[in-house]
């Protein structure tokens, strides 16, 4: 099973070996451990701080769940098919490592190994934190993308998703009619993947911005608003005096100034 975003699991994905081009942090494997994968191959989003892009992995290892990544510069994130056809791994987790995987094996190849190797669906029924948090008057912080929803229009995002669309396509950058958004860049990547989002809001009007991965860790917003760091920025943020090297609550601050 190939997918853009862990997001789209679909009851299918019950007891299958998936490959999903979110990144691997801890929120989107225990998205999928949570729907019940037997193994799942994400996107090592450039390591980045704390090695949160890949922290998943060691989290599904823990829970015997066999989990790779794909190197951030041999495919692109949130392009599952692209992952499929020339992604190679950068990070194994030791169950996945028992079955045959090891780093620099291509994405296909892994995904076929997990694939015949007859897993039982992840036994997962914990939760994770709250994943939605008010960080001030009008702006929400949210660890997924995939959260935002009719309530966040008119609002600034701060989001700990990748910055990457789904599958290339625009109308994936966000689902609202937002009022900012602020993603992480996933170590940019190859074909600039981690920064794709950002042509797509600027023609829906919409300021964004990336986060170096190094300066916050992927998956958590929490992180992006303290931590964050400026790497990109889209001309209706430009316009509004955003600049790279800022951090989130200055970028935040501008957008708030200059509605």
């Amino acid at each position: 099973m190939i997918l853009d975003s862990v997001t789209h699991l679909p009851p299918a994905a019950r007891g299958q070996a998936v490959l999903a081009a979110s990144h691997g942090g801890t929120y989107a494997a225990w998205y999928a451990a949570r729907r019940g994968v037997a193994a799942v191959i994400l996107h090592d989003a450039g390591i980045g701080r704390a090695r949160a892009g890949v922290a998943g992995l060691d989290w599904l290892g823990a829970r015997g769940v066999p989990a790779a990544a794909v190197g951030h510069d041999s495919a692109r994130i949130g392009d599952g098919a692209d992952m499929a056809a020339r992604g190679s791994l950068s990070t194994v987790n030791a169950p996945a490592r028992a079955l045959g995987l090891e780093p620099g094996m291509g994405c296909a190849a892994a995904l076929a190994i997990l694939t015949k190797a007859g897993l039982p669906p992840a036994a997962v029924t914990e939760e994770l934190g709250e994943a939605r948090q008010e960080l001030a008057p009008g702006v929400v912080g949210l660890d997924s993308n995939g959260l935002v929803g009719p309530l966040d229009i008119g609002r600034i995002i701060v989001t700990g998703s990748h910055g990457g669309l789904l599958g290339g396509r625009p109308e994936t950058a966000v689902k609202a009619a937002v009022a900012g958004a602020l993603y992480n860049d996933a170590g940019i990547g190859i074909d600039r993947a981690g920064v794709s989002r950002l042509p797509a809001l600027a023609a829906r009007g919409i300021p964004a911005a990336t986060l170096s991965c190094f300066s916050a860790e992927i998956g958590d917003a929490l992180s992006a608003w303290r931590d964050g760091i400026v790497s990109a920025v889209n001309a209706p943020a430009a316009a509004r005096g955003a600049r790279i090297g800022i951090t989130t609550q200055e970028f935040v601050a501008l957008l708030l100034e200059h509605p």
